[in-house]
């Protein structure tokens, strides 16, 4: 972890630090000397890992579903205790933060459009007011009004059905047929609550043009409204159905002038959905032929799927550091000190079941980590969470890093019942 210039001492509220970007806040602060403190309910704190619960300073416990609520004592709790900056670990509370901060006269993001981070259909009309190039979408209510859309042929065939609502790849599918369409979108609409804390969700579905190509993330350190790009990512896939991610390799391995054209294109993302002290998440798609990046989507949020800790094995730089600062109202460390390349790779089961075995090779240059134990249920293979651990692989290159990783996962033995 590579140390900033962030103050000596000062106090940020992190609105949920439970999650995948929780740990790299924590590292991040003791590297800054920032003290960490949380705002969650007690039953989810009740909950947290002992090194989470060591790592903080205090506790605002409140009910964050209730924004009203949760606004007035975490604005008590931030005054008594001094807070200079707040963050948000997931994308369905960056609008409470963004709330929070303009209370408190706080660097943070523009509260008039931060639920556009948020909700995927107030995304859609901020790129389309700001220029963004995105695929073509709709919004809709049931699997009636879905059909009424795609009969249209507006937004051709295969569909992207998401919820407008929700995180990582959760009810998201593609849609080649008419006859897949329905539950496709039942799918989507199962998501009512976000858990663990209960936040009701919109709905609605959203049917999105699909962008043929590779995919690719971008993350935007932004403060003061100043964009500060970070290094594009690529991203591995499932194909089929569901698209769960497999991987992610840093650097993407595009030519100098394409990644400078998606790390400007995500900074636009940025800033069009209110990120105006904060971080950006933002996933494109190049079509083949073309050098125009699609964005898919942006959150308001350090990236998951372990990016962190990938971005920081391959340039040094560390985008939890880089988020602290810019929610402190300081300008963020963003600058590469190294130049390799380190690849993750998740493991996957090819069906659900119960989680009888797992071993996974120690090999120098990589390390492993697993999500699931022996016992565990391993849910079919429709989204993130039937992730059974990964590997992480640093090389000199992004051909030798994406060669270490697959020759440890190929190696890795899991078996289920």
């Amino acid at each position: 972890m590579t140390a900033g210039t962030g103050p000596r001492g000062a106090r940020v509220l992190v609105i949920e630090p439970m999650g995948n970007a929780g740990r790299f806040l924590v590292e991040a602060a003791d590297q800054l000397g920032i003290r960490l403190y949380a705002a969650t309910h007690t039953e989810v704190h009740d909950g947290y890992a002992p090194w989470l619960r060591a790592a903080l300073d205090g506790v605002c416990a409140t009910d964050l579903a209730d924004t009203p609520r949760a606004l007035a004592e975490m604005e008590s709790f931030c005054r008594e205790h001094g807070i200079s900056g707040v963050a948000a670990c997931w994308e369905m509370l960056t609008p409470l933060a963004a709330l929070l901060s303009s209370r408190l006269g706080l660097p943070g993001n523009d509260p008039a459009r931060a639920h556009a981070a948020r909700n995927k259909i107030a995304m859609g009309d901020a790129f389309a007011v700001s220029g963004v190039p995105a695929p073509r979408w709709a919004a809709a209510r049931d699997p009636a009004e879905a059909h009424r859309v795609a009969s249209s042929r507006e937004l051709g065939w295969p569909l992207v059905v998401k919820p407008a609502e929700q995180g990582g790849s959760w009810g998201v599918s593609v849609v080649d047929a008419p006859g897949r369409l329905t539950g496709a979108v039942e799918a989507a609409q199962r998501y009512t609550h976000a858990s663990p804390h209960g936040l009701r969700l919109d709905t609605r579905v959203v049917l999105q043009e699909y962008v043929p190509g590779e995919e690719y993330s971008c993350d935007t350190v932004v403060t003061d409204g100043v964009a500060y790009p970070l290094p594009v990512v690529r991203k591995d896939t499932t194909s089929g159905a569901y698209r769960i991610e497999t991987g992610h390799t840093c650097p993407a391995g595009l030519a100098p002038a394409t990644a400078r054209l998606v790390r400007h294109t995500a900074a636009r993302a940025a800033l069009a959905v209110g990120i105006r002290n904060g971080v950006g998440h933002t996933e494109v798609k190049i079509p083949p032929g073309s050098q125009t990046p699609y964005v898919i989507e942006t959150g308001a949020r350090l990236p998951g799927d372990n990016i962190c800790e990938v971005v920081e094995a391959a340039t040094g730089v560390s985008e939890a550091a880089a988020y602290l600062q810019a929610v402190l109202g300081r300008a963020p460390q963003t600058e590469p000190s190294r130049a390799s390349a380190a690849t993750i790779r998740f493991l996957l089961p090819r069906s659900g079941g119960v989680l009888r075995r797992v071993a996974i090779p120690a090999v120098p240059g990589a390390h492993s980590e697993l999500h699931l134990q022996p016992g565990d249920m391993v849910p079919d293979p429709a989204d993130s969470s039937c992730r059974i651990g990964h590997v992480v692989a640093r090389a000199d290159t992004v051909a030798g890093a994406r060669l270490l990783a697959d020759q440890v996962t190929r190696r890795a033995r899991v078996e289920l019942s």
